[in-house]
């Protein structure tokens, strides 16, 4: 399963204590994140992290061609409400393409808990809700 992970600066810090909670899981994952969220969950936890160029550098664009490619099966994205706006047009696609492609994501702590519980009980991913639904 190839876990992407994305989160505005205000976030950063939430998004590292998220990942050494659910280490364990996380650990079992392909992580691929944007360079400096990267950064953060390899100095925070020791996950092993492939990464992209920075968000606002075109990682986000990079992440949203691995779902296109269907290379992603969620993405946990840390979001700042407030200081959204700034890059709305690519997250809105990044969203999009989470819903063209049936791809599980979170956009705070509570919904990313939720989908890491999944994954931890049922190994759900996109991929297997697809095939079980006969999508």
């Amino acid at each position: 399963m190839t876990v992407a992970i994305v989160a505005h600066d205000s976030k950063k810090e939430l998004m590292a204590q998220f990942c050494i909670a659910y280490e364990g899981v996380l650990s079992k994952c392909k992580i691929v994140a944007s360079g400096v969220t990267g950064n953060w969950i390899e100095e925070q936890t020791g996950l092993r992290v492939n990464r992209y160029l920075p968000g606002a550098e075109g990682g986000l664009h990079q992440i949203a061609s691995s779902i296109f490619c269907q290379d992603i099966d969620m993405v946990l994205f840390f979001r700042d409400y407030e200081k959204a706006r700034s890059r709305e047009a690519t997250e809105l696609h990044l969203l999009r393409l989470c819903d063209e492609y049936l791809i599980p994501v979170a956009t705070n702590v509570a919904t990313a808990e939720m989908l890491i519980h999944g994954i931890e009980r049922y190994a759900v991913n996109s991929h297997t809700l697809q095939n079980d639904m006969g999508w």
